[in-house]
């Protein structure tokens, strides 16, 4: 932090010299100064929380002022995201990103106010949060192939339910369609609550949901798991293969980081970045965050970056593909 106020004194120049007394506490004030708002583009009590709740109660610790929560959900998460591309780049106000708006919206929208590569800092990826390619016992299919193969020959066509358009769960459907080169019938909800009810009903055939969503019923073989969709295997289900398995470069990766305005001061965004990896460190928030099927990641604001530009290729690449528009 001395380094950065030290740099900001050199800019300053014969300006900060010629600054009045007054001027200069508040150019050394060390940040942060006064409480920090993490906006959460989700609703209250929502799976989101699970996550950022733990981590704002801990940075409020170690960061000396208060990390307070702002719940500001709609748009599928693009109006809080919007909020803080808008937002001084002052360390004040941070962003739990998503992979939807951050990453999905600005492929399959052309309204959006913001530009993910222009207006956000990358700080680290918080969790990988992969779904579950789960189907009913009635699919006679105990593995991805068996399941395209049992595809092919289905008519009706199979079903496939997501909590709506372009949503993760719709867009695993598309992918494996576009990979496979299978047709499946997606049905879209408004939530996962009634098409895992009308999977266990025998109504629907398949989906791709969160693995907590859908865990205890994995665990009494009331659903069966075919594979997940995230880059590595899951800790909750070591023995199921990934999608990427049988078709390479397959990813749907809903994950969960740290992201602030473009024009952050980088020693703001080295001291959330060690913040955030050190509090994902402590064993009582992990282990919850594991519980609830997530995957601990952690990385760097460059690594962040990296995997945020892949995605955007990738759900582009779907986008086009699929001509897919929520507009």
């Amino acid at each position: 932090m001395s380094m950065y106020m030290s740099r900001r004194a050199v800019l300053g120049g014969v300006a900060a010299l010629g600054a009045s007394p007054l001027a200069r506490p508040a150019l050394a004030q060390a940040w942060p100064a006064r409480p920090i708002r993490f906006i959460n583009p989700w609703p209250p009590g929502g799976p989101a929380d699970l996550i950022a709740r733990p981590l704002t109660e801990r940075l409020t610790q170690t960061l000396g002022q208060p990390v307070v929560m702002e719940n500001r959900a709609g748009g599928g998460g693009t109006i809080a995201t919007a909020a803080v591309a808008r937002a001084a780049p002052d360390g004040y106000t941070v962003l739990f990103a998503q992979a939807s708006p951050s990453v999905i919206s600005p492929n399959f929208r052309t309204d959006l106010s913001y530009d993910t590569r222009r207006d956000f800092i990358p700080v680290t990826q918080l969790v990988s949060s992969g779904l579950v390619f789960v189907v009913r016992p009635g699919v006679q299919a105990t593995t991805v192939p068996e399941l395209v193969e049992l595809a092919r020959r289905s008519r009706p066509e199979l079903t496939f339910g997501s909590i709506g358009p372009a949503s993760t769960t719709h867009l695993a459907g598309e992918m494996l369609m576009l990979r496979s080169g299978v047709k499946l019938l997606h049905v879209p909800y408004t939530g996962s609550t009634q098409p895992i009810t009308d999977m266990l009903a025998g109504r629907l055939d398949m989906g791709f949901w969160n693995i907590g969503a859908v865990m205890g019923f994995i665990q009494s073989g009331q659903l069966r798991p075919l594979a997940v969709t995230a880059p590595r295997r899951s800790s909750r289900l070591p023995d199921l293969p990934t999608m990427a398995e049988f078709y390479p470069d397959f990813e749907v990766n809903s994950w969960y980081g740290v992201m602030v305005p473009a024009g952050t001061p980088q020693p703001i965004v080295e001291r959330l970045h060690q913040e955030f990896v050190a509090a994902l460190r402590d064993p009582a928030i992990s282990r919850r965050l594991v519980e609830n099927g997530l995957e601990i990641e952690g990385t760097s604001p460059s690594e962040f970056r990296q995997a945020i530009e892949a995605d955007l290729k990738r759900w582009g690449d779907v986008a086009r593909a699929t001509g897919i528009r929520v507009d």
